[in-house]
């Protein structure tokens, strides 16, 4: 009984401390959106890494995006472009900060953070990319304002 007792608090420690990992580096699983006059505004909170991590969608599917302003089109791992079922189109050399590499273009029907939404926006699958999250560069963002708060980002949709 006490090995059984023992198993079951690891168990709950485990669950608890995974999920306070995931929030440490994601705080922004969760997001409203604010209407405002003419615009609608999603805040991002700065993760502890000092990166903005946030929770959004492609097409239908959940997806965990890293924003980018330095990244000129969205960058998806080719994994995750695989689970979302993306076509990858023409083969393209992009310079990154390790060289020069070859991706592949393709077009996203939906991007979504919050309720802020835009249709048909360039992306590119890279094969090279490790890891589960989307760079949310500048073919999303730059038709959006963005302004940073001590550790906020505001992104408004006008």
């Amino acid at each position: 009984m006490t090995v059984l007792a023992w198993i079951v608090v690891l168990g709950i420690l485990s669950v608890y401390f995974s999920r306070y990992l995931d929030q440490q580096n994601n705080p922004n699983q969760t997001l409203s959106t604010s209407q405002i006059d003419d615009y609608k505004q999603v805040q991002l909170q700065r993760n502890r890494y000092g990166h903005y991590v946030a929770s959004g969608m492609i097409n239908s599917a959940e997806v965990v995006f890293i924003l980018d302003t330095g990244a000129t089109d969205i960058s998806i791992p080719e994994k995750i472009a695989q689970k979302l079922k993306l076509k990858a189109g023409i083969k393209i050399p992009v310079h990154t900060a390790n060289g020069q590499i070859d991706v592949y273009a393709t077009t996203l029907d939906r991007v979504s953070i919050g309720e802020i939404e835009l249709h048909n926006i360039s992306a590119n699958i890279n094969p090279y990319m490790q890891g589960e999250e989307v760079l949310l560069g500048m073919s999303f963002l730059r038709h959006l304002d963005f302004s940073q708060q001590g550790e906020q980002l505001l992104i408004r949709q006008y």
